[in-house]
């Protein structure tokens, strides 16, 4: 009788783990690297739209490029849930630090990481090479290509994206416009890049910039 009720309790835990591990199948994400913008679909209706940032170096998926990868991905592991706003993350781990957003002269992953693993030979390396969707203090910079590789965006967005999805939802990165076919469904307007806002307080490192000549920065492990 012990055994039997053992075979059952072990089934059921095997069970309710499936069951929590089942892949998101209802959502998609789609970035436009020519618009750095990005749409969130679910069950194929258009839900979300956000501004972005991808590399700064072009496209591409060579290991070491610092390139933003194409075509379709899927969202392997997401990680810092309950972390603050602007928590800062090295190694995919939380340091305990905490920045604002535009914090001059800073530049780590902050609040969230969606790790993206490719589906398709030109996206292979994805994974190994820590392509993430992940929030940015330099949000000053989203709108315009300022990344390592990675796609980039505001706490508050990533935030939003990180509840909205679970691992396994696709992910498409384009290098073209986004369809302009109107979408069903009620969608939130982008906002637009915003101009630099008054400096505050200093904490050190050094930021990406974007345009004029920038002072070198070095990128974190990945394609931040």
């Amino acid at each position: 009788m012990i055994r039997r009720y053992s075979g059952i309790v072990v089934l059921t835990v095997t069970f309710l783990l499936a069951s929590c591990a089942e892949k998101d199948t209802q959502h998609r994400i789609l970035v436009s690297v020519a618009d750095q913008c990005m749409e969130l679909f679910c069950n194929q209706r258009l839900v979300r739209r956000y501004p972005v940032s991808t590399s700064r170096y072009g496209l591409g998926d060579r290991p070491g490029s610092r390139e933003t990868p194409t075509g379709r991905m899927e969202v392997a592991k997401m990680i810092g849930r309950g972390a603050p706003l602007g928590a800062v993350f090295r190694n995919r781990r939380p340091t305990g630090e905490v920045l604002r957003p535009n914090a001059p002269g800073r530049d780590p992953i902050v609040t969230r990481i969606i790790w993206l693993r490719g589906l398709q030979q030109q996206n292979q390396n994805a994974f190994g090479r820590c392509i993430y969707i992940h929030g940015t203090p330099e949000e000053r910079y989203i709108g315009h290509p300022a990344s390592y590789g990675c796609v980039r965006m505001r706490s508050s967005d990533v935030l939003s994206l990180f509840n909205s999805i679970g691992v396994g939802a696709t992910v498409d990165i384009i290098p073209g416009s986004l369809p302009d076919t109107p979408q069903p469904g009620s969608v939130h307007p982008v906002i637009a890049a915003s101009a630099p806002p008054a400096p505050v307080a200093t904490l050190g490192g050094t930021g990406v910039i974007v345009g004029p000549p920038a002072p070198s920065a070095t990128p974190q492990p990945g394609g931040a």
